[in-house]
C-alpha cells in the first residue's frame, strides 16, 4: 500500500552554464532598472527644489542643484545603454541555446538516417525496383494473353455479364403463399360423352 500512494521522485532539472549566465545577466539588468527608477524620482524632486530656490532668490544654490541634476542625467543615459547591452546579451544567449537544441536534433536525425541507410542500401533498393518492374511486365503479358484468347463473341458475353452484375440482381415477383382453392369433386369428373350408335347394315342397304 505504501508503494501505491508514494510520490514519484522527479528527476533533477539540468541547469547548464548558459542558464546560469542568462540568470545573472537578468539579475544585473533588474538592478540597473531599479537604480534607474530611483534616480529618476530623485531628479524630479531636485527639479522642483531648484524651482523653489529660484523663487526664493537663491540662484546660486539652484544652479548648483541643476549641475548635480545634469550629472545624474548623464548617469541615467549610461545606465540605459548598459541595460540595452544586457538585454541584447540575454537575447543572444537564449537564441544560442535554441540553436544548440536545433543542432542536437539534426544530429539525432542524421544518426537515424545513417542507421536506416545501413539497413537499406542503394543496391537493395535497385534490386527491389527491378523485381517490381519485372512483376509489372509479367502481369501485362498475362493480361495481353488473356485478352487475345477470347473471341468477339466471348468479349460480348463478358460485357453482357458485367452489365448484369452492375445493374444488380433481377427481382422476381413473389409467389403467393396462399393455397389455391379446391375444385369440387363433381367438377373433377366430366360426364362421359355418348358415342353415336351405328346404323344397322340392313338400313344402309335399303337406303
Amino acid at each position: 500500500m505504501g508503494n501505491i500512494f508514494s510520490k514519484k521522485k522527479r528527476s533533477p532539472t539540468r541547469v547548464t552554464e548558459q542558464d546560469r549566465a542568462v540568470l545573472q545577466l537578468k539579475q544585473q539588468r533588474d538592478k540597473l532598472k531599479q537604480y534607474q527608477r530611483r534616480v529618476t524620482l530623485q531628479l524630479d524632486k531636485e527639479r522642483l527644489l531648484a524651482k523653489q530656490l529660484l523663487k526664493d532668490g537663491k540662484k546660486e544654490k539652484a544652479l548648483l542643484l541643476l549641475k548635480k541634476k545634469r550629472y545624474q542625467d548623464q548617469l541615467l543615459d549610461k545606465t540605459e545603454k548598459q541595460i540595452s547591452n544586457l538585454e541584447r546579451m540575454v537575447q543572444d544567449l537564449e537564441f544560442a541555446q535554441i540553436e544548440m537544441k536545433v543542432i542536437e536534433g539534426l544530429k539525432i536525425g542524421n544518426d537515424c538516417l545513417k542507421k536506416m541507410h545501413e539497413v537499406m542500401s542503394i543496391e537493395e533498393v535497385e534490386r527491389i525496383m527491378d523485381e517490381t518492374q519485372d512483376a509489372i511486365e509479367y502481369q501485362q503479358q498475362i493480361d495481353e494473353l488473356l485478352a487475345g484468347s477470347l473471341s468477339q463473341e466471348d468479349e460480348d458475353a463478358v460485357l453482357a455479364e458485367l452489365e448484369l452484375i452492375t445493374q444488380g440482381d433481377v427481382v422476381l415477383p413473389e409467389v403467393p403463399e396462399d393455397s389455391l382453392p379446391k375444385v369440387p369433386e363433381a367438377a373433377e369428373k366430366e360426364p362421359e360423352r355418348e358415342q353415336p350408335r351405328k346404323k344397322p347394315e340392313r338400313e344402309l342397304l335399303a337406303a
